[in-house]
């Protein structure tokens, strides 16, 4: 059976564009070596795209966060550097309007894994989200989420959201991949 990893929202805008912070970009090198990685196990990669239309600002979620970001067919929706560069035909997408992605769910109740991997941004935020949907899911697979390759433009929140997934029987790894 299958792996699976699923990049969260490692989209310009989150990265280096209107909600983008350094340590998001110190991430590219190491999450584009995953994607590679799986994809030369023959195993499935996909990716979620936080997804906004140009009322963004009017919405539930822009009132919260009143930064307007990841609009469709803009340059903060298009997946960033390296990370960009790995993406490939096979590989799919989910694009959400929310933290996380029902459509993702769905998919991963119709389609079993071995394992499942997520990295990305933001930790405390989306990753968390698709992670705890990804356990709803599959609740018998194994899931992780690599602490080295997920980041949050807060520290403490990063760390809180790591110790809450692990509390939800998810694992956490952690330990550099030699660049």
């Amino acid at each position: 059976m299958k792996k699976c990893l699923i990049v969260v929202d490692y989209q310009n805008d989150f990265v280096c564009g209107s909600l983008g912070f350094k340590k998001a970009q110190e991430l590219d090198k190491r999450i584009s070596q995953k994607i590679n990685a799986y994809h030369r196990n023959g195993d499935d990669v996909l990716f979620t795209f936080d997804t906004h239309s140009e009322n963004y600002l009017s919405t539930r979620e822009g009132r919260y966060l009143p930064v307007r970001h990841c609009v469709r067919e803009t340059e903060g929706h298009k997946l960033y550097g390296e990370t960009a560069e790995c993406f490939t035909f096979y590989d799919k997408c989910f694009y959400k309007t929310t933290f996380g992605s029902d459509d993702l769910y769905r998919y991963l109740k119709e389609n079993p894994y071995s394992a499942i991997e997520l990295v990305g941004v933001v930790t405390n935020i989306c990753v968390i989200s698709n992670a705890v949907l990804a356990k709803t899911a599959q609740p018998e697979t194994d899931i992780c989420v690599d602490a080295d390759c997920v980041a949050s433009n807060d520290d403490a929140l990063n760390e809180a959201a790591l110790k809450v997934m692990q509390s939800l029987q998810i694992d956490i790894k952690q330990g550099r991949i030699k660049s």
